[in-house]
């Protein structure tokens, strides 16, 4: 979301739940207290506003926040498509600007499908895929084990006992130890990862092939189209992989930075053999 605040400055907020994060424009800094000011005052139901000091970064995806108004508080429970989401968004990666590709592919998916999700944060993707399709199960895997907490809060929040399946660990290892040939469905949601960690993505698909959704960052100059370019890099990642494939579907999500977008990439697999 992108709102003009105080000494005319643009500026980029999220409100995940009742809190608000600000990001300041690195052109011209902005007073946080007057920002946050005008956010509680036009979104009356945010109760904190954090400032967020420095990028995501690190293997978990977390970023530096202070308090800037309102409840001392990082923790919340955040609304999206019927679910709801407890969440600490200090401890835990969380971006409300996905809910879009979140309930798109919840729509995707067939009744009694098998799900693997590679990097489920707090289970957004996982759980509204239970709440708004007939999967039969989904495998829900990170890395963060705050994250996972939350997700097991967030099954029972849901009641999706026993469709859900929270899995703390690295997903490769997880894949390579106990999810081989097992998904109708793969989601890759860190693009970080995304190209890395595709041969697993790979070999946890049923022998008959499957879907894969995987998101991706991509730089492209104004004379350039940023899907034709993400579009390329994956099959060329995936002709590596050795799978016959076709990619019927990519869009770019959101642009996160000057000619730098993230993209979602829909893939089938037909034939999934690795070399």
């Amino acid at each position: 979301m992108r709102k003009r605040l105080k000494g005319n400055v643009y500026n980029s907020f999220d409100i995940i739940g009742d809190i608000a994060i600000i990001r300041a424009s690195g052109a011209s800094p902005v007073d946080p207290k007057g920002a946050a000011e005008e956010v509680m005052s036009v979104h009356r139901n945010v109760k904190t506003v954090l400032l967020q000091d420095s990028p995501v970064a690190g293997e978990l995806r977390l970023r530096s926040l202070t308090h800037v108004a309102g409840e001392n508080k990082t923790r919340t429970v955040h609304r999206e498509s019927g679910c709801l989401f407890a969440v600490d968004v200090a401890e835990t990666y969380f971006s409300p600007r996905l809910s879009h590709e979140r309930i798109r592919i919840a729509r995707l998916v067939a009744p009694s499908e098998t799900v693997v999700n590679m990097f489920a944060g707090v289970g957004c993707f996982s759980i509204i895929i239970a709440k708004h399709s007939g999967a039969a199960k989904v495998f829900s895997i990170d890395l963060n084990p705050a994250a996972v907490q939350f997700m097991q809060e967030n099954v029972r929040l849901n009641r999706v006992y026993g469709r859900v399946a929270p899995l703390l660990g690295d997903a490769k290892e997880i894949i390579n130890r106990k999810l081989q040939r097992v998904a109708d469905r793969v989601l890759m949601p860190l693009p970080e990862k995304a190209l890395e960690y595709l041969p697993a993505a790979v070999s946890t698909l049923k022998p008959s092939g499957g879907w894969m959704h995987l998101y991706i960052f991509e730089h492209a100059a104004k004379t350039e189209n940023p899907a034709e370019k993400a579009k390329l890099k994956v099959e060329d990642a995936l002709e590596a992989s050795g799978v016959a494939f076709e990619v019927p579907f990519v869009r770019v999500v959101r642009s996160t930075g000057p000619k730098w977008y993230q993209l979602a990439a829909d893939i089938h697999v037909m034939f999934s053999q690795v070399k």
